[in-house]
């Protein structure tokens, strides 16, 4: 850790921040675009929610899936303006493919949620929570690839130097979803009261005025707009597809790996009883919507790895990584604190926990959350060493640790807590601590060994200054 004390690691610190900053703002929000469909659809009713909440653990995963094999478009397009070679041409063939594979993946990922409800009745859901969930998961399913296609456009805004652009447009999403909640799912400004589906509904046309926000950004940007990722889009550039799928692949299992984790406990809290799932609904929220900022601070450390990783510079390399983890435990160390401290508070946010029909379903979310507060400094470590590892291509191995660390330890952990000792609920949280502490302990162990598995360049290159590349990694 001698890195850690001299001035490039402190200037690290500072660019890993800068860039971090608006990413992990834009995560948050993008988690309170999310809290608004929880929070329209909680006032429906406990079985409302807990129908909304199986249907969502499906999408999250196929959504996850498609964000990995599409984000590896960052690393890539980091690598290519660290070379210092013709980074324009490099850039917009790596964007192009991505938007290709969010097209081309999305369709078969709506295709995997209109199975739904088959997938609901297999895991043994009651068939009325089922049923509910069958219409809105058909529609909500449609923003799939347009959200795919914003994911896209978010990376490249934001490894061109523009990850303000993201933040501004997640809260325009803000507005137009909580409009669209209000109007669709009560019946307001003259819309029809559509209930479930109209909270299903506002996602879906929240997801096209995203990609269309960033579309008019891109355009409106001269730095942007110089790359010209919208020219050609029909010209195939299979090598790039074939890299792109190579490192997205592992990526996509790994986030599915996750995802399928938290998934996985949401159906099996629907076989512990509807106020469990509904408690872990409000729970799991609060939890995701503190790990947007460590989640941002990986997708920072791939952006600032990548760039040195391009640029052939070992020691920025740990410079890169090491900053990112600092910044990271330092926040879910804090986020950890306020769970322990405030939890009725904060899950007053989500529900009103002053209602008597609530009483059950608040204390045990209460519980939840003391479980989420301690394993808030493995979740965020292991989100931050996996984005800095993306950052220097190492995509395949960490993709292994993920599902040895969630399913081998965390999942099988669940099931036999949850399902087989009185436990119950808090028994599947030990289960998701266990999965997300195995995963961060092998990941950071990778990363600090990096060298010795040959993940970075024996050379060292020290890059020479450019205006263009430092207005854009800076």
């Amino acid at each position: 850790m001698r890195e850690s004390l001299n001035h490039p690691f402190r200037a690290e610190l500072g660019a890993t921040l800068r860039l971090a900053g608006p990413l992990a703002l834009a995560n948050m929000l993008q988690m309170a675009v999310f809290a608004i469909d929880v929070i329209f659809v909680a006032r429906l009713g406990q079985e409302s929610l807990a129908a909304s909440s199986l249907a969502v653990a499906i999408v999250a995963v196929v959504m996850m899936g498609l964000n990995g094999v599409t984000g590896a478009v960052a690393p890539l397009i980091a690598a290519e303006i660290g070379r210092r070679r013709n980074s324009i041409r490099e850039v917009r063939r790596s964007v192009r493919m991505a938007l290709w594979l969010a097209l081309a993946l999305g369709v078969g990922a709506v295709g995997i949620c209109f199975l739904g409800e088959t997938i609901m009745l297999a895991t043994g859901q009651d068939p009325h929570v089922v049923a509910l969930s069958g219409g809105f998961i058909r529609v909500v399913s449609l923003a799939l690839i347009p959200m795919a296609v914003a994911n896209v456009l978010r990376t490249f805004v934001s490894a061109l130097g523009r990850p303000v652009f993201a933040t501004m447009i997640t809260a325009l999403a803000i507005l137009v979803n909580a409009l669209g909640n209000y109007a669709l799912v009560f019946g307001n400004f003259g819309a029809p009261a559509l209930g479930l589906n109209g909270s299903a509904t506002a996602s879906v046309i929240t997801a096209c005025v995203t990609v269309l926000a960033y579309v008019l950004a891109i355009r409106s940007d001269r730095q942007l707009r110089r790359f010209h990722i919208f020219g050609r889009w029909w010209r195939p550039e299979w090598s790039r597809l074939r890299q792109m799928l190579g490192l997205g692949l592992p990526i996509s299992a790994t986030l599915i790996a996750e995802g399928g984790l938290f998934s996985g406990a949401a159906f099996l809290m629907g076989r512990v009883g509807e106020t469990e799932l509904a408690a872990h609904t409000v729970a799991l929220q609060i939890a995701a919507f503190a790990f947007q900022v460590p989640y941002g601070i990986g997708q920072a450390a791939t952006i600032r790895v990548g760039y040195h990783y391009g640029a052939n510079n070992k020691a920025a390399i740990g410079h890169a990584g090491w900053a990112a983890i600092v910044i990271g435990l330092a926040f879910v160390g804090v986020s950890a604190l306020a769970m322990l401290l405030f939890p009725k508070a904060i899950i007053s946010a989500y529900v009103d926990i002053s209602a008597p029909e609530n009483a059950g379903m608040v204390i045990l979310a209460m519980q939840y959350l003391f479980v989420a507060a301690v394993f808030q400094l493995t979740d965020g470590l292991q989100a931050v060493v996996a984005g800095a590892l993306r950052g220097i291509q190492d995509t395949r191995i960490p993709a292994v640790i993920a599902v040895l660390g969630y399913w081998a330890a965390g999942f099988a952990t669940s099931v036999a807590l949850g399902l087989f000792t009185p436990l119950r609920g808090v028994g599947v949280w030990i289960g998701l601590a266990v999965g997300l502490t195995v995963a961060a302990i092998l990941l950071l162990g990778r990363w600090h060994w990096r060298e010795r598995f040959r993940l970075v360049p024996e050379s060292v290159v020290q890059p020479v200054s450019a205006p263009v590349i430092h207005a854009v990694i800076a």
